[in-house]
């Protein structure tokens, strides 16, 4: 598969963008952040963050949510932690070092699951959004931001181009739609319930699922399916 190979590779990516993250992406990401937790907060209730990091996105939540961030980096949470403190953030209950292919939560435990930019910069991202549908409760709602990649054409030349500079930085350039609609297809228990284009550059879009039954055996199907392809 395409993207970083190992989880520890993403853990030691991130570790050395930790003390600098906040200044290089919070201004350029800051509108789909915002349109992320605004969509969170339409749900209310429960609401895991995956791959938190320095919790840039945190304050930006109402009380009425009772946040969980989750990260594989323990730098970006030493960061997410002091932001906690510092802003007084009552309503996050809990940041814990995790991998978000392999979360440590029971089935249907949150209201909402949100990814933002998340989803191309792990080893397999079907299995992470298999894993985020698997501890959200049935008709609650996962609140993905994510770069969509082009199909075809010139963009898609350049994407290609610069796949291996994006994968040392920590993430894929090229991650087309066609794999979301692959992975939901093959779950059956997801409903497309939006996708917006948002900042910058309208590569990225704010994408909603809403979880329509159990999980099962999703993840394993999935795997079974892309191995017979093969």
């Amino acid at each position: 598969m395409i993207g970083v190979s190992t989880a520890q590779g993403v853990e030691g990516t991130y570790r050395l963008w930790a003390p600098f993250y906040d200044k290089v992406f919070g201004n350029v990401f800051d509108t789909a952040r915002r349109a992320a937790v605004t969509a969170c907060a339409a749900v209310g209730g429960q609401v895991l963050e995956v791959g938190v990091g320095t919790g840039l996105s945190l304050p930006l939540y109402p009380n009425t949510c009772r946040v969980t961030g989750v990260d594989l980096s323990a730098e970006m949470l030493e960061v997410a932690r002091k932001r906690v403190e510092s802003e007084r953030l009552s309503f996050v209950e809990d940041l814990r070092i995790m991998d978000v292919q392999a979360l440590q939560f029971p089935d249907n435990t949150f209201d909402v699951v949100t990814a933002q930019y998340v989803v191309n910069t792990v080893p397999d991202p079907e299995s992470a959004l298999s894993e985020f549908i698997r501890v959200l409760r049935p008709g609650g709602e996962l609140v993905v931001i994510n770069r969509i990649g082009a199909e075809t054409g010139a963009r898609l030349a350049v994407e290609r181009l610069m796949l291996p500079i994006t994968e040392r930085l920590g993430w894929r350039s090229e991650f087309p739609w066609r794999r979301f609609v692959a992975w939901s297809e093959q779950a059956g228990n997801v409903e497309l319930a939006e996708r917006t284009p948002v900042p910058p550059f309208g590569h990225f879009a704010l994408i909603r699922y809403i979880k329509t039954g159990d999980l099962g055996v999703v993840r394993e199907s999935f795997h079974n399916a892309s191995a017979n392809t093969a």
